[in-house]
């Protein structure tokens, strides 16, 4: 599947929440959390379908996630590695990590490590 756009995440993440809806339904929802007419909504749905992000379904137009929040995230994060870092997850982290850690997050990254070992 394709990289999924900010305007494509936006139809994406009412699906994630809440599953399977009709297009109305998330044109309703984005006009008033982003302020999209019908047609924007319409127009960015049928982008996911061609991608194969979203199932769209009769009757009513209903639109259904194919890829998960996990998935795409997954492929999000990969294709920023690849592109920045030389596909080096070390690389990523070491970039990532400068910055610091608060003792909370130093201890979840720890227990993530063990569990993958």
């Amino acid at each position: 599947m394709e990289r999924l756009y900010d305007s494509e995440l936006k139809v994406m993440e009412p699906l994630w929440a809440d599953g399977p809806q009709t297009a109305g339904t998330l044109a309703k929802t984005l006009a008033q959390t982003c302020g999209w007419n019908r047609n924007t909504t319409y127009t960015v749905i049928k982008k996911l379908v061609d991608k194969g992000a979203v199932a769209r379904s009769d009757p009513g137009f209903l639109c259904t996630p194919l890829v998960t929040r996990e998935e795409a995230q997954r492929r999000e994060t990969e294709g920023l590695i690849s592109r920045m870092f030389n596909g080096s997850k070390a690389q990523f982290l070491s970039s990532f990590l400068s910055e610091g850690l608060t003792p909370d997050e130093a201890a979840e990254l720890r227990a993530l490590i063990d569990r993958l070992e």
